[in-house]
């Protein structure tokens, strides 16, 4: 039987003995054990999660591992003073549940029923006190403090899409659909405010007509553009940057973003001989969280009635001739503004489609509208222009498409307006009937294009 050397025990009157004196710490040796010194409304952790229905120990703490699925702790026969603590392992209580489970007619806060936890990173601690309560929580946190990266993680999906890297900062192009996931968010609030430019795929440009004389359509209207730059990231942003409108930043958390890129339209469909013409198509919507950006407006079919005026959109269509007036850009109205409106038509050429940051011209007799000029933005580390407007069909001198992937439009020759640069919301130009009287067809609109920039380091 092990002894207590002499020189350990402070003082023993009766049957009390004390051990170690003021400022002495009386510690068990390696492998030895304790009874009947109580506790002090702590527990002893026990670092294995459990991942399936158990007992609880009284004295003990549990981390709970549910990500496997929901499960029981059993609760220990309760007497005065017994303690019991569990903790989310996971974080997983939310999906699936720890269900606490008092032992016989043991009660749990005065009812003898089983008790919940669903709560992500939820922790409890149970003290049984008489049998009228029973258990009773004595310490219950939801906080949930864990450990964060002082910066986004992230990575994307879909066909073409890449991540790059420039200096600090990462950036996500997504030239067609896919999904930005986030799979850890910053612990700096600020560092989850992400930089973005959207843009909506151009709309096509008008069929030129051949009824009542050569008649060309207006150009199509560049997708709409929308731009914020999060001070985290710098570089140099577009005039059209909306960060200082709060309902224009993105704050990013731990989950995926789906992603949705317009398509530029097509042009419109060339028909047989002596025709009136047909309008573009309009271009699709870019979507990223809460931003849309809205496809441009089509370019109008040369020649008179309903075909011949400028379709609304992102930015709005040029118009065919006769007159007629260019669409209207900003459509659905968002600020800053989108996109700029359309071009008019005159008696034979199609005005230009508008862009970002800049209203088409209007066509004169035998010249086609130039398209409005784009924005340009270093959001992915290069200045580069996107959203530019079409260029209206004129019998003598076309349109030119606006700086930012607009196609220019087509003067007297065999084939269609030019289309519009894939990926930066280009419209497609007007198109004008060939000296065959054949009318030709529009240019296609160019596709949108989504780019993110956050902070990695």
């Amino acid at each position: 039987m092990s002894k207590i050397e002499v020189d350990t025990i402070d003082k023993q009157s009766g049957s009390t003995l004390t051990l170690g004196g003021s400022g002495t710490a009386v510690t068990l040796a390696s492998g030895a054990t304790q009874t009947g010194f109580g506790r002090t409304g702590t527990v002893d952790w026990n670092t294995t999660p459990k991942t399936a229905t158990f007992t609880a120990v009284s004295g003990d703490g549990f981390f709970a591992n549910t990500s496997g699925g929901a499960f029981n702790m059993n609760l220990p026969a309760g007497s005065a003073g017994a303690i019991v603590s569990v903790a989310d392992y996971a974080e997983t209580f939310d999906s699936n549940n720890l269900t606490i489970v008092p032992n016989g007619s043991d009660k749990i806060g005065s009812l003898n029923e089983n008790a919940t936890l669903d709560v992500k990173g939820q922790s409890v601690t149970f003290i049984f006190v008489d049998s009228t309560q029973g258990w009773i929580n004595t310490m219950d946190s939801t906080s949930n403090v864990r450990g964060a990266p002082p910066f986004i993680c992230a990575s994307v999906s879909g066909s073409g899409n890449a991540i790059t890297t420039s200096g600090n900062c990462k950036i996500a192009t997504f030239t067609g659909p896919g999904t930005f996931t986030v799979n850890s968010a910053a612990g700096s609030a600020a560092n989850n405010v992400v930089s973005y430019v959207v843009v909506a795929g151009g709309a096509g440009g008008g069929t030129g007509s051949n009824v009542g004389g050569q008649i060309g359509g207006g150009g199509g209207g560049a997708g709409g553009y929308r731009e914020a730059k999060s001070p985290v990231t710098p570089y140099t942003a577009s005039p059209l940057d909306g960060y200082p409108s709060a309902p224009n930043r993105i704050t990013v958390s731990a989950t995926g973003f789906p992603i949705t890129v317009g398509g530029g339209g097509a042009g419109g469909a060339q028909p047989g001989p002596f025709s009136a013409g047909f309008p573009g198509v309009v271009g699709g919507n870019s979507t990223f969280s809460s931003i849309t950006s809205a496809g441009g407006g089509k370019g109008a079919a040369g020649g008179p009635g309903p075909n011949g005026v400028g379709g609304n959109g992102g930015s709005g269509g040029g118009a065919g001739a006769t007159n007629a007036a260019g669409g209207t850009g900003n459509t659905p109205p968002v600020s800053p503004a989108q996109g700029k409106n359309g071009g008019c038509g005159s008696n034979d050429a199609g005005g230009g489609g508008g862009g970002a940051t800049a209203n088409a011209s209007s066509s004169s007799p035998n010249n086609g509208g130039d398209g409005g000029a784009g924005a340009t933005s270093s959001i992915n580390a290069t200045p580069t222009a996107r959203a530019g407007g079409g260029g209206g069909g004129a019998p003598t001198d076309k349109g030119d498409g606006g700086t930012g992937g607009g196609g220019a439009g087509r003067e007297s020759s065999n084939g269609p307006g030019s289309a519009g640069t894939v990926n930066t919301g280009g419209g497609g130009g007007g198109a004008i009937s060939s000296s065959n009287c054949v009318p030709t067809a529009g240019g296609a609109g160019g596709s949108g294009i989504v780019i993110i920039r956050y902070k990695f380091q």
